[in-house]
């Protein structure tokens, strides 16, 4: 018996307007969702360097419209040292989050095994129509060309700023020289000096390009000149995984989801009180601070997602974390062993470090596609997915209005709020106990979030982001 048809409108959703452009060009070049999220993840790669980068890593999440089968793809980063070798202590610096100093560290010993090289390859190899130089050459152009800076990525450079301007960094986020100069301005041209090249060079010949030879010889070598321990064998022995997806009833819809993740996004949509969220105001919040409540991390990622006219779709989340400070031609290697968010067991050379980032799909109990996508932010990314859900299945919001409506993060002490939660609400959560904060403006500290559902996509505001509906 045939699926239902798909009730999304063919589109693409991103953080950042030049990646969902690469997105549609893809689709109408006659791609498929699979192509357009190789693309726009490329892209992001360009444009999107403050959040991720091809020396970093991710997940992809898949839905086959003619079978309805639902795959996940891992190419998250992996521990490095199988050759023995063991990191000397990474550098520590201070980056500010939000007006707090946060203690961060970077450097070679930070550098874990990147996947997104090879995830992406994997992710066409499997899932695209066109061409693999189709897919990768709008990335190239956009790295030879330059990116626009958003005006949400240059509001946060400044906070970031010691973990992105060392070494080859300064070429990209600093004007001027050291003395007198400064960081990149909004509506300014990112560019990557040899990223171009780079990209060349993955279109020609796909991931071997950046998971061998002279590429991994050189970022071998400026890891362990600055104290990391990656090495050949850890490049030689990466490989994509997929992942059985969990499944996951939130009302009378189902999400399927990887079920790995740090943060157990499933299980929370699972226990969510739905007639709490539906009964709105003072219930809601409270429902959601219940449901979302743990210690506050960060991480900085991306996602996107993409759906095609024969109603594929696919939605992926990536990341470098903040950056390690060493670059190769035009790639900042990650500083995903830095992130203490993810260090919460034994670290295992070859093993896949842990991570919060879900990208997923939401069917209807006769598995006709209901919503794809995915949120950036780490710990915030439960919450931003957790109540942009809550929006568009529990109290049937638009997804335009449930991605930008206000969200809330639930420490162990403390409730963020956005604005624009009522008086009473504020209210009631400081009943229980809760130490409130009020923001004065929506911000990226809540998450981005980009979704596509049966009335369309949605790109996050907090991130600059963009949607985009094929004609």
């Amino acid at each position: 018996m045939p699926l239902p048809a798909s009730r999304l409108p063919a589109s693409v959703c991103a953080g950042h307007p030049d990646t969902a452009r690469v997105g549609l060009e893809i689709l109408r070049a006659g791609g498929s969702a699979a192509d357009a999220a190789c693309a726009m993840v490329l892209a992001g790669c360009v444009a999107e360097t403050i959040f991720t980068g091809l020396g970093g890593g991710g997940f992809a999440t898949l839905f086959d419209a003619e079978s309805g089968q639902v795959t996940c793809l891992d190419f998250f980063v992996a521990v490095p040292g199988l050759d023995g070798t063991t990191a000397g202590p990474a550098r520590s610096i201070e980056v500010s989050f939000n007006g707090v100093s946060v203690p961060y560290t970077m450097g070679g010993p930070t550098v874990a095994v990147p996947g997104t090289p090879a995830g992406v390859a994997e992710l066409h190899r499997r899932f695209g129509r066109l061409d693999w130089a189709a897919v990768v050459t709008p990335a190239m152009a956009l790295a030879s060309a330059g990116a626009s800076f958003p005006a949400e990525h240059a509001a946060l450079l400044p906070d970031i700023s010691p973990a992105m301007i060392p070494g080859a960094g300064a070429d990209a986020y600093w004007r001027g020289d050291a003395e007198t100069g400064r960081l990149l301005l909004a509506g300014e041209v990112l560019l990557h000096p040899g990223l171009d090249g780079t990209l060349e060079a993955y279109r020609d010949h796909g991931a071997a390009a950046l998971m061998t030879g002279r590429f991994v010889d050189e970022t071998v070598q400026a890891v362990r000149d600055d104290g990391g321990a990656l090495s050949a064998a850890d490049f030689a022995a990466y490989r994509v995984r997929e992942l059985t997806p969990g499944l996951f009833a939130v009302g009378e819809d189902l999400v399927r989801v990887r079920d790995n993740d740090l943060d157990g996004l499933g299980v929370t949509l699972a226990a969510l009180d739905a007639d709490a969220v539906g009964r709105g105001g003072s219930a809601r919040a409270r429902t959601l601070v219940r449901a979302l409540r743990a210690a506050d991390r960060r991480a900085e990622t991306t996602s996107l997602a993409a759906v095609d006219p024969q109603g594929n779709a696919c939605a992926v989340t990536h990341s470098l974390g903040l950056g390690s400070g060493v670059w190769v031609d035009g790639v900042h290697a990650n500083s995903m062993l830095g992130e203490g968010e993810l260090i919460r067991g034994a670290m295992v050379p070859g093993e896949r470090m842990p991570s919060m980032m879900v990208p997923l799909v939401v069917t209807d109990r006769d598995g006709a596609l209901k919503v794809v996508g995915g949120a950036a932010g780490g710990s915030r990314i439960r919450p931003a997915l957790v109540t942009t859900l809550a929006g568009v299945l529990v109290e049937g919001r638009p997804v335009t209005d449930a991605v930008a409506a206000p969200r809330l993060v639930a420490t162990p002490d403390t409730v963020h709020l956005e604005p624009g939660f009522a008086p009473e609400v504020v209210h009631a959560l400081q009943e229980n106990g809760d130490r409130v904060v009020q923001w004065p403006a929506r911000a990226p500290y809540f998450g981005g979030v980009a979704m596509i559902a049966a009335d369309g996509p949605a790109a996050d505001p907090r991130r600059g982001g963009l949607a985009l509906t094929l004609d």
